[in-house]
């Protein structure tokens, strides 16, 4: 069946604690990128449209179930509710809701496609993979997608779905795969936040990003989440008598966030309980991080009232069927979140390692240092430029005070005040309108930010030949993509098709070089100077056979494709039938190791 015509761009914030879907047409010179309603169970047999999806997911009772209290218009009787209705039961329930899946994804040293979640949950509730879980988020997506528009399938527009900066090769390979299992289109690309973050600004302001913006300047974009904190800097640069934006630096992947914040409060609300002399069990506890949630987010609200009660449901005979308030006051949620999250300290301060002990139960690998501003320093300090400007980006940085205390620490490290941009861009949803806007630029409509390599990249080529004995065959260099080349290109290597080996291991060699400036894709190298060729980190593999004859090579031309998240991707197309296979390695991470 042929693809249906692509309508639309479409951008998705795949959330720790929020998922946005924001989309333009594709056909508008000037479209407004809009936010989709996304309807969800608000509570039982309850349907309402919400702006975001939270990041949520209620496993049912059997009981539950049966009573067909989760039915959403596109599905009857499903075994749970994901969104609103599940992140209010998260504070009920806690051991039934699954919270943080894409925490999850980054974390290596689980099985991310085995049923752990909710994690440490009973036996008898039914677990879902981390995979699974975003797959369900996703997949909510599309359904609420094609109820608002039936004559344009998902799979058939332009998709451009966020993932943190500092995701790794696996946890990228992780959203993809939940992504196409939902429905997402086979060409989905992936961006990294903190530049969705910047593309949403650039779509607010036009071509009058150049007012605020000059060549020389810095761009610091400072994102923190609800479960993650991400840094990016991005250069302004002249080229050609126009400006451009260069991607310069990218963080570590840092679990750090309002969740975090959440459960700073819930020891301080324990803190309060105790004084009336309730003692919080940890089953309480846990409810108690969740409903501190709310109690933050009115709190911090510049319009907010001066105290908010945080409330758990009570526990014992004396208290059944009953609930526990206790109030927290603005002042006293300010001073613990600035002072705890984000304290003024010097430049050549980092991050502290608190050990408690030498045993420690598995789980997500959450830093043990929640000072943002320590973070920002360890971040900075391997950077040559000094921030000249500031994006903020995150739920987080919706409270001013703490906006401020990262304007503060920047004019005490470098003595100059940065300047925050101007706009009226929203936090929540600036993400998911930045990736919806980046897919109309991959169509050559907008500013682009730039991220060119700078390495040319070559593969190690055995060459045809008397076996001589003792003696390794020579190698060839051919070259599969250029110095420069810009991340989001693709190209084809020109040249005679090369054998490769499948269906036994085999080792790849690959080679960068600084200095060969000028040899294009198809370039094939008998020999070079000492230093010019580097060899990077070579792969061992085995690639499976087409299944077509007893050969143990194919006959393939090279496709390189360098994506918006610094992966060279090179796919190896046979030259007869319909084999292809894909080697694939950091740019990014290969130039910052040299």
């Amino acid at each position: 069946m042929a693809r249906r015509k692509c309508q639309y761009c479409i951008g998705i914030d795949l959330g720790t604690t929020n998922i946005v879907l924001a989309y333009a047409p594709i056909d508008a010179e000037r479209a407004e990128v809009k936010v989709l309603p996304i309807p969800q169970l608000t509570a039982p047999a309850t349907v309402e449209p919400r702006d975001v999806l939270p990041a949520f997911l209620y496993v049912a009772t059997p009981e539950e179930a049966a009573a067909g209290n989760f039915s959403l218009p596109w599905a009857a009787n499903p075994d749970g509710a994901g969104g609103e209705l599940a992140r209010r039961r998260a504070a009920e329930v806690p051991a039934r809701t699954v919270a943080g899946a894409k925490s999850w994804l980054c974390h290596s040293r689980v099985d991310r496609h085995q049923p752990i979640l909710p994690w440490n949950a009973p036996e008898e509730v039914a677990k879902l993979s981390p995979v699974a879980a975003s797959t369900r988020y996703l997949a909510h997506l599309v359904a609420a997608w094609e109820q608002a528009f039936p004559d344009a399938p998902l799979a058939s527009q332009s998709v451009v779905l966020t993932v943190p900066a500092s995701f790794d090769a696996s946890a990228r390979e992780l959203t993809r795969e939940a992504a196409l299992a939902a429905g997402l289109p086979e060409d989905l690309v992936l961006l990294e936040e903190p530049q969705a973050a910047l593309y949403a600004w650039l779509a607010d302001r036009g071509e009058h990003w150049r007012r605020e913006l000059t060549a020389g300047d810095t761009l610091l974009v400072c994102d923190v989440g609800g479960g993650t904190t991400d840094f990016s800097l991005i250069g302004v640069e002249a080229e050609s008598g126009d400006l451009v934006l260069r991607r310069l630096a990218v963080g570590n992947h840092i679990l750090v966030g309002g969740d975090n914040m959440d459960l700073t409060l819930a020891h301080a609300a324990r803190e309060n309980f105790a004084e009336k002399g309730v003692d919080v069990d940890p089953w309480q506890a846990v409810a108690l991080w969740h409903a501190c949630r709310n109690a933050k987010e009115a709190l911090l609200d510049t319009k907010g009232p001066d105290t908010h009660p945080v409330t758990v449901l009570g526990r014992g005979r004396s208290v059944v069927a009953k609930t526990i308030s206790v109030p927290l006051a603005r002042e006293q949620v300010v001073t613990a979140l600035a002072d705890g999250f984000f304290p003024l300290c010097g430049k050549d301060d980092r991050p502290q390692k608190h050990r408690v002990s030498g045993f420690r139960e598995v789980g997500l690998p959450y830093e043990s240092d929640t000072a943002v501003t320590r973070h920002l320093a360890q971040f900075l300090g391997g950077c040559p430029e000094r921030p000249t400007h500031l994006l903020f980006n995150g739920g987080v940085f919706k409270a001013p005070v703490f906006q401020e205390r990262i304007v503060q620490a920047l004019t005490a490290w470098y003595g100059q005040e940065p300047r925050a941009l101007s706009g009226n861009v929203s936090l929540d949803f600036a993400v998911a309108r930045g990736a919806a806007y980046y897919g109309a630029v991959k169509r050559g409509r907008g500013i682009r930010i730039r991220g060119g390599t700078a390495r040319a990249y070559y593969l190690g080529i055995e060459t045809a030949g008397l076996a001589v004995p003792g003696a390794a065959r020579p190698l060839r260099a051919l070259c599969v993509a250029a110095h420069g080349m810009e991340e989001g290109s693709e190209t084809d290597v020109s040249g005679p098709a090369i054998g490769l080996v499948v269906g036994e291991p085999a080792r790849f060699r690959f080679f960068s070089s600084t200095v060969r400036r000028e040899d294009k894709p198809g370039a094939l190298l008998d020999r070079w100077q000492n230093g010019e060729l580097e060899e990077t980190d070579s792969m061992e593999a085995t690639l499976p056979p087409t299944g077509a004859g007893e050969e143990d090579f194919v006959e393939v031309r090279f496709h390189s494709d360098i994506t918006e998240l610094g992966m060279l991707q090179l796919w190896c197309v046979a030259t007869q039938g319909d084999g292809r296979w894909k080697l694939e390695f950091s740019v990014r991470e290969d130039a910052e190791a040299n």
